[in-house]
């Protein structure tokens, strides 16, 4: 290895590191599998790589965010006014004329005063000691010293330092909702992987940012700062563009125009001045007087006041605004692109089906972790004290399990979870059908265990009561029932036949195309578990119980919330990291994805150019399995195709994408640091009708800035009416540049504050979304300012 000091993304070897056998892996990286490297070499290698860390950005000046508020073409038409003022000796009109703009100033970098702390909240995930192995003794180190070639010993609740390639893996499971999306803890293995495998499939790696939830495991890291996944996402991050917001827009273009008619104004007024023999001095400060009076000075006050009373609305309905300007954007939106787990669902697995071995399937309601549901067959309610199945696949459920359910208490009201999601389901089942954990439990102590498996997809565990030697398997449905010769019906165990064994199988897949995660039970009377013989003991001697289904719920109320975005002419979109199937059935369910629509998944979206996501992104309603550059691609082709979008996510995947979009939504509960830091909106109940509610306060902030515009604009052209008609027909002028001004932006402003407080008038979802090429003044508005200026000016002279 070099040591010379390179700090580069491109300096990190980047191979498919998953596609490479550990050997190939340990070889390229020059290391030693059973004593890491040496003390020495890890210094050579951490001064030719840098640290372990993603490299501070300077934050922007509080100056220059200062000096951003002045690049309006408003403010250069009242500088140039003040500058004029000056240069003939009206220093009171001038002076009047800067106090207005630096005012305006000073509020507008109170509003935009937000630092982009992304790269801050992803370093902290760095700052974590590790467990290594060098020079063949365990030690612990800083994340930030961790090298290439370095071995990590990960257990239970170790977070992943650097990217690692899996050498060794004893029942490995490893949670990556917030880098790849994946609801679930993905099992791991260091079994070789095709190159093709998107993230969420390469199972022999591990990545900086996630955890591991259960085995233990030995990992070579590969890639260490920006050349980790972690890292390319942080540059994603910082890279991505952030879109002026329609208001933003809409105020340039509509400065545009109102310059261009203070220019042609301005030598309206001189040449009518000089024709009618007045100095060039007075009639050019009148000039300054009309071009002065025809910009609203009140309206970037108007705008912040509204903002902020919107703001504080939002609030109100659970949305936190981080950012002044995505309040009317939220308003605007045209598509929310929406996660699926926690956000259009509960995040609680719950068993929703059972279908026992004798051929019954039976429903449970309740959604949740709250043991509030009941046993249904044929659509009415059964009672399973006596029914023997049902008990034993219970039983099974509680003892064949590592979760535990937290009851309520005066901390939290809720049921909550420890452990797996899917095993902490089957407890809350148990307590449906009237059986304690605790109690079972400690009435059948277990003995012995196999953990699960990731090649065989099971586990086991071994209870002793004076009846005998009992096992209880769980696991996938092909592997459990390729164990079992037997079946239980009414109590008895029965021989399976090729028909029933068939029977099951396709019981198993009905559910898992229903969206369902199917688990399948069995029990083994008088074996004993054999750690070196494992499962091939049971083989043909288990007994099959039943499955189980469970799936993570829709929220009920998000069904509602959906109905109101179609109202309102706003398209709901799901994009998640989890599979197309589940993500379909859920869509379904919610009305997200109807006939006709279409879903993709990472591997699809990938086969696309462009110019076929262009054309084809109208008709997605799911894209699944999707890592942080696809989603941005989404963002990015749904603006390109005029769309103003809502993005809402979670974690350090989501955080590019919600930089991006016109209005990135994080979650409040489950959101990482990362998310919340990239967004303009968090929520803070993780609910996808909060930000439904939300849209309707933005659309309330937008039809009040209309109704402020509508005001401040006549009022602006009235006064330029005035002024020229008196010109014209001799009179003396009747307002001053510091009375314009003066009024403009005082008294204006104080008017405007009742339009701003305006409440909801009821129809705003009822609406279709603001075209983001609209423009502020549309035609509407201007047929109502030609009636109400000529109006205004009659009454002014006393016509």
């Amino acid at each position: 290895m070099k040591s010379t000091k390179k700090n580069d993304e491109n300096d990190n070897p980047r191979l498919p590191w998953h596609a490479l056998s550990t050997e190939e892996v340990a070889t390229f990286l020059e290391v030693d599998t059973l004593k890491g490297l040496s003390d020495a070499e890890a210094l050579a290698r951490l001064e030719h790589y840098g640290p372990n860390s993603l490299p501070e950005t300077k934050r922007k000046p509080h100056i220059a965010i200062f000096l951003h508020q002045f690049r309006s073409p408003l403010i250069y038409l009242l500088l140039a006014a003040a500058g004029a003022a000056f240069f003939l000796g009206e220093g009171q009109d001038a002076s009047v004329i800067l106090v207005v703009v630096l005012l305006n100033a000073v509020i507008g970098a109170f509003q935009e005063g937000r630092a982009a702390r992304s790269l801050d909240s992803l370093r902290r995930l760095a700052t974590m000691k590790v467990r290594a192995l060098r020079g063949g003794h365990e030690v612990m180190i800083e994340a930030r010293l961790v090298v290439p070639g370095d071995l990590l010993l990960l257990a239970p609740g170790d977070g992943v330092a650097a990217d690692a390639r899996l050498i060794e893996a004893k029942a490995v499971e490893s949670s990556e909702a917030a880098l790849t999306g994946e609801s679930l803890p993905v099992a791991k293995d260091t079994v070789r992987c095709s190159q093709e495998l998107q993230l969420t499939d390469r199972r022999n790696m591990l990545y900086a940012g996630t955890h591991v939830t259960a085995g233990r495991a030995k990992a070579i890291v590969v890639t260490t700062g920006l050349g980790t996944e972690l890292g390319h996402i942080a540059k994603l991050t910082t890279t991505a563009i952030e879109p002026k917001t329609p208001l933003e827009r809409r105020i340039h273009q509509f400065s545009m125009y109102l310059v261009a008619a203070a220019i042609v104004l301005f030598f309206l007024v001189i040449g009518v001045g000089m024709l009618r023999g007045l100095s060039f001095n007075q009639i050019f400060m009148v000039a300054i007087s009309q071009m002065v009076s025809i910009v609203p000075e009140g309206l970037p006050v108007a705008v912040t006041i509204a903002l902020a009373v919107g703001v504080q609305r939002m609030a109100r309905r659970g949305a936190i605004v981080r950012r002044l300007s995505a309040v009317e954007t939220l308003g605007s939106t045209s598509i929310i692109c929406s996660d699926k787990t926690g956000t259009l669902t509960r995040n609680e697995m719950t068993v929703t089906a059972i279908s026992l071995a004798r051929g019954e399937r039976l429903q449970v309601t309740g959604a949740g972790y709250a043991p509030d549901g009941k046993f249904l067959a044929a659509d009415r309610e059964i009672e399973i004290n006596g029914d023997k199945d049902i008990l034993s696949l219970l039983h099974a459920s509680i003892l064949c399990n590592d979760a535990n359910l937290i009851r309520p208490d005066s901390k939290d009201t809720r049921w909550r979870a420890i452990g797996d999601p899917t095993e902490a389901a089957l407890l809350t089942l148990a307590f449906k059908g009237g059986l304690s954990p605790e109690t079972t439990r400690g009435g059948f102590p277990r003995k012995a265990e196999l953990p699960f498996d990731s090649t065989v997809k099971m586990m086991a565990t071994q209870h002793d009561k004076l009846d005998g030697t009992r096992v209880f398997i769980k696991g996938a449905p092909e592997f459990v029932l390729d164990l079992c010769g037997l079946y239980q019906s009414r109590g008895d165990s029965l021989p399976i036949d090729a028909d029933r064994r068939q029977m099951l199988r396709d019981e198993a897949e009905k559910m898992a195309a229903q969206a369902l995660r199917v688990l399948a039970f069995a029990v083994v009377n008088g074996v004993p578990i054999d750690g070196r013989v494992g499962f091939d003991a049971f083989r043909g001697q288990a007994v099959f119980i039943g499955l189980v289904g469970q799936l993570d719920p829709p929220r009920t109320e998000v069904q509602e919330a959906v109905s109101k975005c179609l109202a309102a002419g706003i398209r709901p979109m799901m994009v998640t990291g989890d599979h197309k199937v589940t993500g379909m059935a859920v869509a379904k369910i919610l009305g997200i994805y109807r006939d006709g629509d279409l879903a993709y998944d990472g591997t699809d979206l990938e086969k696309l150019s462009e110019e076929e996501l262009g054309q084809k992104i109208g008709q997605v309603s799911v894209f699944a399995r999707v890592h942080p550059s696809q989603k941005l691609r989404i963002v990015e082709a749904l603006q390109k195709s005029g769309k103003v979008v809502a993005m809402t996510g979670d974690g350090v995947n989501d955080a590019p994408a919600l930089a991006r979009a016109d209005v990135g939504v994080a979650m409040g509960i489950t959101g990482t640091e990362v998310a919340k830091e990239a967004a303009k909106i968090v929520i803070t109940d993780d609910n996808f009708a909060t930000i439904v509610a939300a849209v309707e306060e933005g659309r309330l902030v937008y039809g009040n800035l209309k109704k402020v515009i509508l005001f401040l604009f006549t009022t602006s052209i009235s006064e330029v009416v005035v002024l020229l008609a008196a010109l014209v027909a001799g009179y003396p002028l009747p307002f001053a540049a510091v009375q314009i001004l003066w009024n403009n932006l005082i008294t204006e402003g104080t008017v405007t504050i009742n339009l701003i407080m305006e409440p909801l008038e009821g129809d705003e979802m009822q609406r279709r979304p603001i075209s983001s090429s609209e423009p502020l003044l549309t035609r509407a508005l201007l047929m109502r300012m030609a009636i109400m200026t000529p109006t205004i000016v009659a009454v002014t002279f006393g016509w």
